[in-house]
């Protein structure tokens, strides 16, 4: 959830388009004080994406529904917009205590309140210094219908559900037909985004098929936004993404635990030296035959993936194995638990700051496995003994021909605290299928 801000203007995090930027004629950027309060002055009448509130949002009363976390779940079941706490419906700038804006709470409302829950809310003050108004960004989801979760008011005790939506300026009930259709656009939402996610992974493992060598494993993964950016939108430039690239090496390294260096500073010059793809940016060492082969890409619509070769090992470490353990690593492809973990906190500080950069207000869909170049081989699992020792496989350890894809999501709003946690469990959803 978002916090307070004692500014005049809304956080980064917040959407950059809303109807008042529409109304105003504003260039897509932060909401701002003066903007609400030319468009009260001008008397903008509430639509299904703008609700004027006069007082701040309070707790629920004998029985009765939470009416916040029924406003959040319409607001989004509908097409997403702005909640705005401090405006009279007759458009009369009252302003709110900020003191009693408690957002902690109005976050647990919708967490206890709307299902499937709903992560990518955003919530913050503005303030002229005389006056403060509460402003609630809610995006459209694309889990969309979400349920409000409350008490009947026939029977205290008799638990109920029901899902709003904004009908114009008001909020309204679906009926059965109308919930019908919104979980059949949900499922159509999620088929198209897991084939999309799909089209990518089978672009990398042609790629990787292509360019190996050797048979060896490879570290797969794609990051895609819900709601990925128009093609109309300006993309990144060459420097920009210079810039990008080296921020997101240096958040990686933050965002998971290592000992060696992860892929992406395994690249050396060719991580800031990307050269155009197809609509994205590519940054390549798979020519390379004297380094770890690694590949990242940011697309200009917000997905970004990568490939690493989690097999390859310097050939001086390569020359110390004994024979027996040549013969193991020729009978079975070596998969490095460090480097895994190291390459997926450095593809989340590459989400991270694509995502940062160009505001994607939409959660990142995220999927990561483990490919054979040659399509049928044993994997092993290699990991470190103490400090930066030699891997070794452990006895109880499984050769697995196959990995399942490990799928996560990551909010739009995530700091670097989420990042590192959906950076663990990407490693680990991927080494527990070697019995790790």
């Amino acid at each position: 959830m978002g916090i307070p801000d004692t500014s005049a203007t809304a956080p980064s995090r917040a959407r950059a388009w809303t109807r008042l930027h529409q109304h105003l004629g504003c260039a897509p950027g932060p909401l701002t004080f003066d903007m609400v309060l030319q468009a009260a002055a001008d008397h903008l009448h509430e639509s299904d994406d703008l609700d004027w509130k006069r007082d701040l949002p309070v707790p629920p009363m004998n029985g009765q529904w939470n009416e916040f976390a029924k406003d959040v779940a319409a607001m989004a079941n509908t097409r997403g917009g702005l909640l705005v706490y401090g405006v009279s419906n007759d458009h009369e700038m009252v302003g709110v205590d900020r003191e009693k804006a408690d957002l902690r709470q109005y976050g647990q409302w919708v967490r206890n309140h709307v299902h499937p829950y709903l992560p990518d809310l955003v919530m913050f003050t503005l303030t002229d210094g005389a006056k403060t108004i509460l402003v609630v960004d809610v995006p459209a989801s694309e889990m969309a219908p979400h349920l409000v979760h409350g008490r009947s008011d026939k029977d205290k005790e008799q638990q109920a559900f029901t899902v709003p939506y904004r009908d114009r300026d008001h909020t309204a009930w679906m009926a059965e037909h109308q919930i019908e259709r919104a979980y059949r656009d949900r499922f159509t939402r999620t088929g198209s985004a897991e084939e999309a996610l799909r089209q990518h992974s089978d672009f990398l493992t042609k790629t990787i098929t292509a360019h190996a060598v050797k048979p060896s494993a490879w570290l797969v993964a794609v990051a895609r936004p819900t709601r990925p950016l128009p093609r109309g939108v300006p993309p990144l430039d060459r420097e920009e993404a210079q810039f990008l690239l080296r921020l997101a090496e240096e958040r990686g390294r933050s965002l998971a635990p290592r000992r060696i260096p992860g892929p992406m500073k395994g690249m050396g010059d060719a991580l800031t030296n990307p050269r155009p793809g197809l609509r994205r940016w590519v940054s390549s060492t798979l020519e390379d035959d004297y380094n770890r082969n690694s590949m990242i890409e940011l697309h200009h619509d917000g997905t970004v993936t990568m490939v690493s070769n989690v097999s390859w090992r310097p050939r001086s470490e390569e020359d110390r194995l004994n024979a027996r353990e040549k013969g193991r690593i020729d009978s079975a492809l070596p998969v490095s638990l460090r480097v895994i973990e190291a390459g997926c906190g450095d593809f989340l500080g590459a989400i991270l700051e694509l995502q940062r950069k160009l505001s994607l207000d939409s959660t990142q869909q995220i999927i990561a496995t483990i490919y054979a170049s040659n399509g049928s081989r044993a994997l092993e699992p290699r990991t470190a003994g103490f400090g930066d020792g030699g891997e070794i496989t452990p006895p109880y350890a499984r050769n697995p021909h196959h990995i399942q894809p490990a799928h996560t999501l990551l909010s739009p709003i995530a700091d670097d605290e989420e990042a590192a946690h959906v950076a663990k469990e990407l490693s680990n959803d991927l080494m527990s299928q070697f019995g790790l």
